[in-house]
């Protein structure tokens, strides 16, 4: 990381955000996914689910177990997850491919037997309700970029009304941040631009 929390040139000689280059698997994580519009409610439930496991980890804790939490909760299909029973949350509990948190493995399928209840495209359409408007300034520096804004404040609370489980504002922003209703790739990332082609996404050079 430049010291001013800046972009920093990738082996390839492309800047990149500076937490994008601190390994291989993050490299690909940053240049393919991060930031890239998600849409879907079983894909969003992934995210859901996998941003309240990282609560208090590290993210990349959580990106190199993830064909392991996909394949320990049946890829996160919200009607299969929601069909959980106490002998798959034993098994989830065993799980060494998994991170084995009580709270949270607990949580998710909760809030799978919550999500089943609502309408197809319910999810997607409450979580991108909150994506902030057009003209939010692209950041320059790492110390540029919120943990929480008004937008993952309310998203948050959101969700904890309709009984969703472990989300708060901060875990609500990585969500934000992770499925592209923010673009915080850095202002000369070279992957900024080609996360979205949605221009309100983009912000302000």
């Amino acid at each position: 990381m430049t010291a001013d929390g800046g972009v920093v040139a990738g082996p390839d000689g492309r800047p990149r955000c500076p937490w994008g280059l601190s390994t291989e698997d993050y490299v690909a994580y940053h240049d393919s996914e991060w930031g890239r519009p998600v849409r879907g409610d079983d894909a969003l439930f992934e995210r859901l689910s996998l941003e309240a496991f990282q609560s208090g980890l590290s993210w990349i804790t959580i990106l190199r177990r993830r064909e392991g939490f996909r394949e320990a909760f049946a890829s996160f299909k919200i009607a299969s997850v929601a069909e959980f029973t106490d002998a798959d949350r034993d098994r989830l509990l065993a799980d060494p491919g998994i991170i084995r948190n009580r709270a949270k493995v607990d949580a998710t399928i909760a809030n799978a037997r919550a999500l089943a209840e609502w309408s197809a495209g319910e999810l997607t359409a409450l979580i991108w309700s909150h994506a902030p408007g057009p003209g939010r300034r692209a950041p320059r520096t790492t110390a540029d970029i919120p943990a929480v804004t008004d937008e993952s404040t309310a998203l948050a609370k959101d969700l904890k009304k309709r009984g969703i489980r472990f989300v708060g504002p901060t875990t609500a922003y990585a969500l934000m941040q992770a499925c592209g209703l923010v673009n915080d790739h850095l202002a000369a990332c070279a992957f900024r631009e080609s996360v979205t082609g949605d221009a309100s996404l983009t912000g302000a050079p």
